[in-house]
């Protein structure tokens, strides 16, 4: 469990009374203009996600678009260890559309890890067939959205690259660039496609195959229930609802972070009691579009003005923040601090 950071509220918070005419009715949503909450690794390093000074690292250094040189040498076929560089698009034979690294090496997804939260099943001699793919000095070119990269922490404290939540891998038997012999393996490897699912569905669908593409993975979500991956990973989705084995569904965010309530809140009239340096550590939640999201009802969407302008997300008409002290996607620190805190429910009431 990573180190949970002690919450400082401020000494005196300042309760500032919002009425919101027709909060709740979806009037002062977001609607389908951008937002601020993006995906992983939206172009920028999530260690800033939850804004400067907070000291945990957010999901991990510069898993986002970053600038480098290139992978080079090291990330040719035979050194799985080095870094991706400029992820690249690749038409292979038989497989599809893939994703490469900078060397033009195959990436690979693994059935058994689950993109939300982003898992990583692959260890000790799984990882030295199947080389985790480090997430510094990753960056999107075309056909590649900057905002589906991001980063895992692995069981031995390193960064791995994610794309839409799937954590990344090469193939040690890959031995020139082009090659997909990972492809299939075990029926539980796949070439990965620029839009994080798997290359050879989408060729088989785009050949006329009308069946569904199928579901993998063997726990989506944050319990530890079966399902498919696939569908509780939405590309693009701002907003959803999540199983925790202990507190039940609960909403997160596009970077599956927990969202949570305040006490000193007030849904009517609508109170904002976390202000000043309160917001260090509970950083209000920006308003999502009602078209990206999933297991909410749309009518509980809104937002409201906060004291300095900025828009806040509310569910039936409570403002949402999230932790700095969760630092790894489906984490839930935050719940019960102090007393006042607590995960939210997709109803906007308490977590249990």
């Amino acid at each position: 469990m990573n180190k949970i950071r002690r919450v400082t509220t401020a000494g005196s918070v300042a309760a500032v009374i919002l009425l919101a005419a027709g909060c709740g009715s979806g009037g002062n949503t977001a609607g389908g203009s951008a937002n601020s909450v993006q995906p992983a690794g939206a172009g920028k390093a999530l260690a800033d996600a939850y804004g400067s000074g907070n000291g945990t690292g957010g999901y991990g250094a510069n898993p986002g678009q970053l600038t480098g040189s290139g992978a080079g040498a090291d990330a040719a076929a035979g050194k799985g260890g080095g870094p991706a560089g400029q992820l690249a698009v690749r038409e292979i034979a038989n497989v599809g559309s893939v994703v490469t690294d900078s060397a033009g090496v195959t990436l690979y997804r693994f059935d058994k890890d689950t993109p939300q939260p982003p898992k990583s099943n692959c260890d000790g001699d799984c990882a030295t067939a199947w080389p985790p793919v480090p997430a510094d000095d990753a960056s999107a070119s075309a056909g590649i959205e900057a905002g589906l990269l991001g980063a895992v922490t692995r069981t031995d404290g390193t960064k791995q690259l994610t794309l839409a939540g799937w954590p990344v891998y090469r193939y040690a038997k890959d031995t020139k660039a082009g090659e997909a012999n990972g492809e299939g393996v075990g029926g539980t490897w796949h070439a990965l496609a620029p839009d994080g699912k798997k290359a050879v569905d989408k060729k088989q669908k785009a050949g006329g195959n009308s069946g569904m593409e199928a579901g993998s993975g063997t726990g989506s979500g944050y319990g530890s229930g079966s399902g498919s991956g696939d569908q509780s990973a939405k590309t693009g989705t701002e907003l959803s609802v999540a199983a925790n084995e202990k507190l039940g569904k609960i909403l997160v965010d596009g970077q599956w972070r927990t969202l949570y309530r305040f006490d000193k809140d007030s849904a009517w009239p609508m109170k904002i009691g976390c202000v000043g340096s309160c917001t260090d550590t509970w950083k209000p939640a920006a308003p999502v579009d009602k078209t990206k999201t999933t297991g909410i009802r749309p009518e509980l969407i809104g937002t409201v003005k906060r004291p300095d302008g900025s828009e806040q997300l509310t569910i039936d008409c409570w403002p949402v923040y999230t932790f700095t002290g969760d630092t790894e996607p489906g984490q839930t620190n935050g719940h019960k601090k102090q007393n006042l805190w607590f995960a939210v429910t997709e109803t906007g009431k308490k977590a249990a």
